[in-house]
């Protein structure tokens, strides 16, 4: 009787881990099987390097996205649009207009707020939907980006708008040889502070009786997570070394990750997803809590198109074309629920990433688009299927 109970804990305990980290495992997987395909290639410090570069835009509207996600399962369609007008504005204003680049990065960041507060005004106050009030946005922003723009591709070639975003970070004379010895620095100051944030977290959590996970559990995950800091920061060493644009994404994340993990106002969202009546009872105004989710997208769909901008040095009537997708993408397959109420930015970045690694790896193996689609479309929907069978067995 005792074998078949400790049999039937331990099947739970394995289902459990399966089912949480799930996403995490599927990026392993997806990551070993194109290294492989891709005869290591996939492995190259530039590679590496480039991988990070070439999603951080997901990773950054994927964080504005998740808000609105959390809100219900609400999506915004505009932000592609948005990145167009935005890069569009910049693009202009520095090459056409010869402005001070910084005045123009801080006018083109007030266009994309301005843009997230029109919408979030008729979303959050006038209660529009959100798919109708952004897939009009989709057409408007795209349309005005296209004016602004004059049907033409506009390059931009100042240095100043470029190192902002897209340089890399050298400090003299630690950084002169062929290794960026700062990158592997940077590496090693992070991968410790993951080890000792663990164990400064546990003793913090048994001292006030807090339930907690094993101890093999959470320094086995310290240790992981540790070596693939390390790892990756390695690779970055021996390519250019730390990319600003990773500087920009990483300040992101890390500024989202705290809002929703640690802040009360971070709370609200998942409370008005998972139930609006009663959080609306409770005394929070939920209709500013869906403002501030599409006015704080505008402002990061702003961002990024000043990232991609930079990035690609120019800017014509389809940039961001489906960039929205891939960041309504990265949220569902990194485990935000399509009913809303539940989804993290951890989650968010494992799922950018793991649509990255399939980008990267058909683009190395000379896959075309439309293959590259087909997969990204099977992937989402796997993810959803995932979450919503998993919600109906707990009972959601």
């Amino acid at each position: 009787m005792n074998n078949t109970a400790n049999k039937s804990r331990a099947s739970r305990t394995i289902i459990r881990f399966l089912t949480k980290y799930a996403m995490v495992i599927a990026l392993v997987i997806v990551f070993v099987l194109f290294a492989f395909l891709t005869d290591w290639r996939l492995l190259y410090a530039q590679n590496m390097s480039n991988l990070m570069l070439q999603n951080g835009y997901v990773l950054v509207m994927a964080c504005g996205m998740l808000l609105c996600i959390l809100t219900g399962g609400n999506i915004d369609l505009s932000i592609g649009s948005v990145i167009c007008l935005v890069g569009g504005v910049a693009a202009v204003m520095i090459t056409n207009l010869s402005m001070n680049p910084i005045l123009t990065i801080i006018i083109c960041l007030v266009v994309g707020l301005l843009v997230g507060v029109w919408q979030g005004y008729w979303i959050g106050y006038v209660r529009i939907p959100p798919f109708i009030t952004t897939l009009g946005g989709m057409f408007i922003f795209r349309g005005i980006g296209r004016l602004v723009l004059d049907n033409k591709t506009v390059a931009i070639q100042d240095s100043t708008f470029l190192n902002i975003f897209t340089a890399y970070i050298k400090i003299p004379c630690l950084d002169d040889g062929e290794m960026v010895l700062s990158a592997l620095i940077v590496g090693i100051v992070a991968a410790a502070y993951v080890i000792f944030s663990t164990v400064k977290n546990r003793a913090s959590r048994a001292k006030k009786g807090y339930r907690q996970n094993s101890a093999a559990s959470d320094y086995i995950k310290a240790i992981v997570i540790a070596a693939l800091i390390l790892y990756y920061c390695y690779q970055l060493s021996q390519y250019r070394g730390i990319s600003v644009m990773l500087v920009w994404v990483l300040a992101i994340c890390l500024i989202y990750n705290f809002i929703t993990a640690k802040t009360a106002f971070g709370r609200y969202f998942y409370a008005v997803g998972g139930n609006e009546k009663a959080t609306k009872l409770s005394g929070i105004n939920t209709d500013k809590i869906y403002f501030i989710a599409y006015a704080n997208m505008g402002l990061l769909a702003g961002l990024c198109g000043l990232l991609n901008a930079a990035r690609v040095g120019s800017v014509n009537g389809s940039t961001g074309t489906s960039f929205e997708m891939d960041a309504i993408g990265a949220c569902f397959i990194g485990g935000a629920s399509a009913y809303g109420g539940s989804g993290t930015i951890g989650g968010v970045v494992i799922g950018a990433l793991l649509l990255g690694v399939i980008n990267m790896g058909m683009s190395i193996m000379g896959i075309g688009d439309s293959w590259q689609y087909v997969v990204k479309g099977g992937v989402l929907l796997v993810a959803v299927i995932f979450d919503v069978v998993t919600s109906r067995k707990s009972g959601k």
